[in-house]
């Protein structure tokens, strides 16, 4: 029996797919490859592109978004890379613990929020720690066309440098590894002010990095269109809250460690989603009424959306108060 695109939540594909290789790269990171069940071809996806996999952890189903780092190419395989924290959520630990050759998994259709300006004379790609991963996709893909670039790899140690000894070695003139332990920091002040007309600038690693990197390119007279970056955030916990959902006509219950997003779909709500991470805009959600106080912590709205109370992004926002009324 062939396994055809299932329809998942809010209208989006999903593929059934087999774990074809688990390899573990160093003591937190492991790269993860699958292939479809119904051995047919992946779907295109361009560099930069992530997938939302799906995990069923008991009567739990999580559902993480990863880059794709393998090479859009390469239509048989699509590969993730994991780094396992300890502390989180749990997502990347089921991946760690639970998932080997040979399971069966549903992923996503290919989404890309961070996907290459071709417009662009030259790209400068500054990683920091697993970040690495979409760059490694973008390198392939502008290798293949003869495309100019430069990647800045910041991690904390040789050790945990995932990719870095094979970049190095097929890359010596363009790759370059800055380590912590050695007392090593990215030139970024410098790496900014010595690039030709026409660069653009991608960064994808911790929030700090990411918000460093735009604000010494802002200083710098980078426009923003030139500076490209990606964040996925993961929800935080917090107080439990009540949420009345006016559409779907029901009250539900926000546990301290489930994002609104994950209730309404415990739920049985079919809310709609692209990165799951506050990035995307695709689960904005219209607030019909609220008594109490927003958390917000999405990279989609503006700041004058935040202070209106009038919305809010279920995947990775919560509320403290009495009354929540949604239009969902």
């Amino acid at each position: 029996m062939s396994a055809a695109p299932q329809k998942a939540r809010a209208g989006a594909e999903r593929i059934a797919v087999t774990v074809s290789a688990v390899v573990p790269l160093n003591e937190l990171v492991t790269r993860f490859e699958f292939t479809r069940a119904d051995g047919k071809a992946f779907p295109p996806f361009s560099a930069g592109a992530h997938t939302v996999i799906e995990m069923k952890d008991g009567d739990r189903t999580r559902l993480n978004p990863y880059s794709l780092m393998s090479d859009p190419a390469d239509p048989t395989t699509y590969a993730i890379s994991v780094r396992r924290d300890d502390a989180g959520r749990g997502g990347s630990l089921f991946m760690h613990r639970n998932v080997k050759v040979g399971d069966t998994m549903t992923l996503s259709y290919p989404v890309n929020l961070f996907a290459l300006d071709m417009r662009a004379r030259k790209h400068v790609f500054l990683a920091g720690g697993i970040g690495i991963t979409p760059f490694m996709a973008m390198i392939a893909q502008l290798d293949r066309m003869g495309g100019q670039w430069e990647l800045h790899y910041a991690t904390r140690s040789a050790a945990l440098a995932s990719y870095a000894e094979e970049l190095t070695a097929r890359f010596p003139a363009r790759v370059h590894v800055y380590y912590d332990d050695q007392g090593q920091a990215l030139p970024l002040a410098d790496l900014l002010d010595g690039q030709p007309l026409g660069t653009h600038v991608y960064v994808c690693g911790p929030a700090g990095m990411i918000d460093w990197v735009h604000s010494t390119a802002t200083a710098h007279g980078w426009p923003e269109e030139a500076v490209h970056s990606e964040e996925f955030l993961a929800p935080q916990p917090g107080k439990p809250f009540e949420v009345r959902l006016c559409r779907s006509d029901i009250t539900i219950q926000v546990g301290e460690h489930e994002s609104l997003l994950e209730a309404m779909e415990r739920c049985g709500v079919d809310a709609p989603f692209l990165c799951r991470g506050g990035a995307c805009g695709q689960c904005e959600t219209d607030v019909v009424e609220a008594d109490g106080e927003f958390v917000h912590r999405d990279h989609w709205l503006e700041e004058e959306d935040h202070a209106s109370g009038k919305k809010i992004m279920p995947c990775v926002s919560r509320f403290v108060g009495k009354t929540l009324v949604l239009d969902r």
